[in-house]
C-alpha cells in the first residue's frame, strides 16, 4: 500500500506540499515518521457496488457469467456465494472500466460506491452490495488528509474538516489492519460502525486461494482499548475455522 503514497509523503516531509488527500483504504497501516492524519472528513458510502450491462442484479446473473475485479478481497467474497461465476481481472480508472463493460469484456463489474459518487457518476446504475455479503476494505469510503506532525496553518484549517465519528470508525479499522498485517494482495475486509462511545466491527479474511473464508463481528465500548481489541480480533480471525 505504501507505493501509493510514498512519493507524496516524501514531498510533504521536504516541505514542498502542506498536506495530502488520500483514499483512507490506500494508506499503509503505519504512516511515515513525522506525519499524521489531520482530518477524516465525513465518510461516504463504504459499500461495494455491482454494475452490469442491462442492470441485471447480481443474484440474477446466469450460470458462468463473467464479473470483473482485480481485488482479491472482492473476488474471494463473491465466489463464496456464487462459485459458478468467472472472475476476470480489470484495471484502469472508472471510465475505462465502464467502457470495457459496455464493450462486452464482462457481464458485470464491482467498484467502490464512494468512487462513483466522488466522480459525479450517479448516472451509473450501481447496485449496492450488502455488507453481510461483502465486507469493505479497511478505510473504504473515507478520505484521510495527511499533514506533518509539526502542524502549521494548513493543519489548523484542515482540522475543521475532521468528523469524530468517521475518525473513530476508521482508526479502529486501521488498528485491525496493523494488528493483522497484509496489503493489497490479501483478501482482508474490516468495517466499523459507531455505537455510543465505541464501535461494532465486522472483519473478514480468507486464504489467498479463497479457502477458509471466515467472518467475525464484535463490539468495543471503550475507545481506549482500541489496539487491544483490534489485536484480539485479529488473533480470533486467524484461528477461526
Amino acid at each position: 500500500k505504501g507505493l501509493f503514497v510514498k512519493e507524496i509523503e516524501e514531498s510533504m516531509l521536504r516541505g514542498e506540499i502542506d498536506f495530502a488527500v488520500h483514499s483512507a483504504k490506500d494508506l499503509p497501516a503505519e504512516l511515515a515518521p513525522g506525519l499524521r492524519i489531520g482530518a477524516y472528513p465525513v465518510r461516504e458510502d463504504a459499500r461495494d457496488v455491482f454494475i452490469s450491462r442491462g442492470n441485471v442484479a447480481l443474484a440474477a446473473l446466469p450460470q458462468g457469467a463473467k464479473v470483473a475485479t482485480s481485488s482479491l478481497r472482492r473476488k474471494v467474497q463473491l465466489l463464496t456465494v456464487r462459485r459458478d461465476l468467472e472472475i476476470l481481472p480489470m484495471r484502469g480508472n472508472v471510465d475505462t472500466r465502464l467502457r470495457k463493460l459496455a464493450e462486452g469484456y464482462c457481464d458485470g463489474l464491482i467498484l467502490a460506491a464512494a468512487g462513483l459518487r466522488r466522480l459525479g457518476r450517479e448516472d451509473v446504475a450501481a447496485q449496492p452490495i450488502a455488507m453481510d455479503l461483502m465486507v469493505p476494505s479497511p478505510g473504504q469510503g473515507a478520505l484521510g488528509i495527511e499533514v506533518p506532525e509539526r502542524g502549521g496553518k494548513a493543519a489548523e484549517f484542515l482540522a475543521r474538516l475532521d468528523d469524530a465519528g468517521t475518525r473513530l470508525a476508521v482508526e479502529f479499522e486501521r488498528a485491525f489492519l496493523k494488528a493483522f498485517g497484509g496489503g493489497c494482495s490479501t483478501p482482508l475486509g474490516a468495517h466499523a460502525t459507531v455505537q455510543g462511545r465505541g464501535v461494532s466491527m465486522t472483519v473478514f479474511y480468507a486464504e489467498v486461494d479463497g479457502s477458509r473464508p471466515r467472518r467475525i463481528t464484535d463490539s468495543c465500548d471503550d475507545p481506549a482499548r482500541r489496539d487491544a481489541f483490534a489485536a484480539a480480533l485479529a488473533n480470533r480471525l486467524r484461528a477461526a475455522k
